[in-house]
C-alpha cells in the first residue's frame, strides 16, 4: 500500500490530511459532520418540543431507511447534524454532553425556565455566560451565549 508523505491528502479522501503518528498513520478530522445523543424510545414528541420548540432547532427528515428506528434529526448552524437515536437500554447522559453556542441565548434560557426546566447560569473558564440544562430524558446539554 503506498501511502503519502506526511501533510499530504490521500487518494480517496475527500479531506483531511494523512499524517504519521509513530508507526502508523492518522487522519486529521476537517470539520464535525453530526453528533447523537440517547433518547428512550417513544420520546420523539417530547423531544420535538424541547429541540425544536424550546431551544429552535430546525427538524430534518431522517433518510426513509432510518424511520423505523424511531428517534429524530435536527440541524445546527454550519450544516453540522443533531440527532436523537433511540435506545433500548436508555440511561441519560449526565456528565458527557454537546454544548451549543446560542444567539438568543437570555431568550431561550427564558423559554426554558417557563416550561419548567431548571436552568443553572454559569460562565466558562473564557468568560461566556453558559447555562447547563437538562433534556427531557435527563440528557445534561450546556449552552453558551454566543458573542
Amino acid at each position: 500500500m503506498n501511502l503519502p508523505a506526511t501533510g499530504r491528502s490521500r487518494p480517496g479522501l475527500r479531506h483531511g490530511v494523512m499524517f504519521r503518528a509513530g508507526p502508523q498513520w492518522v487522519m486529521t478530522p476537517v470539520m464535525l459532520d453530526h453528533l447523537q445523543i440517547a433518547m428512550p424510545g417513544g420520546g420523539e414528541s417530547a423531544a420535538r418540543a424541547f429541540y425544536g420548540s424550546l431551544l429552535g432547532l430546525p427538524e430534518v427528515a431522517k433518510p426513509a431507511v432510518l424511520r423505523d428506528r424511531g428517534g429524530l434529526w435536527f440541524m445546527l448552524g454550519g450544516g453540522i447534524g443533531f440527532h436523537l437515536g433511540v435506545e433500548a437500554d436508555f440511561r441519560p447522559a449526565v456528565k458527557a454532553h454537546p454544548a451549543l453556542r446560542l444567539t438568543h441565548f437570555a431568550e431561550t434560557l427564558v423559554r426554558l425556565e417557563a416550561a419548567g426546566h431548571e436552568v443553572k447560569r454559569d460562565r466558562d473558564p473564557f468568560g461566556r455566560a453558559r447555562a447547563y440544562v437538562a433534556d427531557p430524558f435527563g440528557n445534561r446539554l450546556e449552552l453558551i451565549e454566543e458573542a
